[in-house]
């Protein structure tokens, strides 16, 4: 039977036997996106579209909520632009594309295609802002950017990528950090609301922050194989773009003062947080509120007389509230229908034959657990709702438990090696706050720092590398 628990697709890698390989799998066989011709970049597949769709009509309304408006910036930068911050050029010079040739003609200045907007937002916002009144300015783009990764994956880490990034400028620095944190609790939000997956948050160490900030608040996410994903930044600039690009403003005593920015972003990089954190041998599993089809219908013995009928009738009534699909395939069986459905992800299967028609009633099959139940007719669409909030609640605890069977205490460089290769995952430390004892860890067990976590524990006095006091806590873990 299709419902047997160890029947599986058989087209999908074992997920203990090569994790990687069944990421692939996964993104290809269900038609999330496929590999382009340009070496580098994915076509993303409408399926894989709708998701992100999804996540950026909910993480838009968050973003407007705080009184943020969207615009568009060009997608070239001139050299001499993206020299100005000097911290950020070099942070972002091994990743950058240039164009030199426009038609046939070499161009006077070589034109960088956009790795991020800081440059560009800046230079727009010197010009338009002159007054406090004018603040603060808080702009938001939905756009591609190209970043030229030498080892690159779908979605994780592909060349060019879509994503959001927001630019603000303030009027003081203690509402652009009260800012920066605003969306640091949105980015929160979006990961553990809509795509079920707890977050740990905190803030960046100074190797480990973006080129240009002053601070960098993250939002890190534990993967299926105990590796770590950073979700969505959050950056606190203060004036070090302000000052090189020359965003000046008339305070309200009457002086010329520079503005105090943030920058943020999230990408389709979450689509593959959703299969790294709940995918298994089945393939994809999607929480409800993201699944772009949150129930499909598959008619049982469709050949017979008023099956089909019946089908269209509950799908009918249901996609008033939910998103649904009505599966009336002619060449598969239904047999193959279930396993389809069920690798692709969607939450809710309901199957109806000629037995559940003559005693009013369906069949619910869950993804996240493979249950099955029999619901009436009539009290389908209110149990469906139950069904679906039940899945995403447990699809979230089901996270949050791996993540923490898989978060370590260690006190010493040899055991916090030991804890990566016996258990991967976050493995909680005390740090002196050298950057010689973080650069030694990465050395020696290939853990980066995740976040220094706004939830303080004092787990000794000594930092595991160079035995000198240490009173911060760091969360270390092997990442993608």
């Amino acid at each position: 039977m299709s419902n047997n628990k160890n029947d599986f697709v058989k087209e999908i890698t074992n997920i203990e036997d090569n994790f990687t390989q069944w990421y692939t799998d996964v993104v290809l066989k269900a038609e999330l996106a496929d590999y382009a011709d340009t070496k580098g970049c994915i076509a993303i597949r409408p399926y894989g579209y709708a998701i992100w769709e999804n996540i950026q009509n909910y993480a838009d309304k968050k973003f407007k909520e705080l009184g943020v408006t969207n615009l568009s910036m060009p997608l070239l930068i001139p050299e001499s632009l993206l020299n100005k911050e000097k911290d950020h050029v070099e942070g972002f010079a091994p990743e950058v594309a240039w164009v030199t040739i426009g038609g046939q003609e070499e161009l006077e200045e070589r034109l960088c295609i956009r790795p991020t907007s800081e440059t560009m937002m800046s230079t727009m916002y010197a010009k338009w802002i002159k007054s406090w009144r004018d603040l603060p300015v808080l702009g938001n783009q939905w756009c591609n950017v190209l970043r030229w990764e030498k080892e690159t994956r779908p979605f994780l880490r592909s060349r060019e990528f879509l994503w959001q990034e927001g630019h603000t400028v303030h009027e003081t620095e203690k509402e652009a950090r009260e800012f920066t944190l605003k969306i640091h609790d949105v980015y929160a939000d979006v990961i553990e609301e809509l795509l079920a997956i707890p977050v740990l948050k905190g803030r960046k160490t100074e190797k480990e922050k973006f080129a240009g900030a002053v601070e960098t608040y993250t939002v890190e996410t534990l993967m299926h194989d105990g590796r770590a994903l950073q979700a969505g930044t959050a950056h606190y600039f203060g004036q070090n773009f302000s000052k090189p690009f020359e965003i000046k403003f008339q305070n309200r005593e009457g002086k010329e003062e520079y503005g105090y920015q943030t920058s943020w972003g999230i990408s389709t990089r979450l689509i593959g947080a959703i299969i790294m954190a709940h995918g298994d041998n089945r393939g994809l599993k999607l929480p409800p509120m993201v699944a772009p089809i949150q129930a499909v219908i598959v008619p049982v013995a469709a050949h017979k007389e008023g099956v089909v009928e019946k089908a269209q009738e509950l799908h009918d009534m249901l996609k008033k509230n939910f998103r649904m699909k009505l599966d009336l395939r002619d060449n598969y069986s239904t047999g193959f229908k279930f396993n389809d459905w069920e690798m692709r992800g969607v939450p809710v299967r309901i199957e109806i034959g000629p037995k559940d028609i003559e005693k009013a009633q369906a069949v619910l099959v869950r993804r996240d657990n493979l249950e099955k139940e029999i619901v009436k007719l009539d009290e389908l669409e209110s149990r469906l709702a139950e069904v679906l909030e039940a899945i995403q609640k447990n699809m979230y605890d089901e996270c949050a438990k791996r993540r923490d069977e898989r978060t370590t205490v260690a006190h010493s460089l040899d055991e916090i090696l030991k804890n990566l290769d016996e258990n991967q995952g976050y493995v909680k430390t005390m740090w002196c706050g050298n950057v010689d004892c973080e650069n030694k860890i990465k050395e020696v067990t290939g853990a980066h720092s995740r976040c220094i976590p706004f939830e303080q524990e004092h787990l000794g006095d000594v930092c595991p590398v160079c035995g000198k006091p240490a009173d911060t806590m760091v969360v270390w873990g092997r990442q993608y």
